[in-house]
């Protein structure tokens, strides 16, 4: 999963997300990864995926509060599978806490 740093033309669809996809990352998006996108004010995401057989794009808007973004030299930062979980669920995916440390048993 790759996310693009900084901030993204929401107004783009398919072809301009791949494109910057392209030229912002040097990337394939053809290449199976998922490249997640922001726009400006931070509540909006949108997910770019091509299965094999075609791309996939979708877009989550928060009604609240904001997705977490990093400050990324490079234009581009790699997320696992859970960090990708917490961000779409508008968790801060960048130092997750442990609300309870499992107890051993006896």
């Amino acid at each position: 999963m790759w996310l693009v740093a900084g901030h993204t033309d929401m107004r783009k669809g398919f072809d301009g997300l791949a494109a910057v996809a392209q030229s912002a990352l040097d990337a394939n998006p053809f290449c199976g990864h998922v490249f997640v996108f922001r726009g400006r004010r931070g509540d909006l995401i949108k997910l770019l995926w091509f299965d094999g057989q075609g791309m996939l794009l979708l877009a989550k808007r928060l009604e609240r509060g904001r997705f977490i973004w990093p400050q990324a030299s490079d234009g581009r930062v790699v997320l696992t599978p859970a960090q990708l979980s917490m961000l779409l669920e508008g968790i801060d995916w960048r130092m997750p806490v442990r609300t309870q440390v499992p107890e051993l048993a006896a």
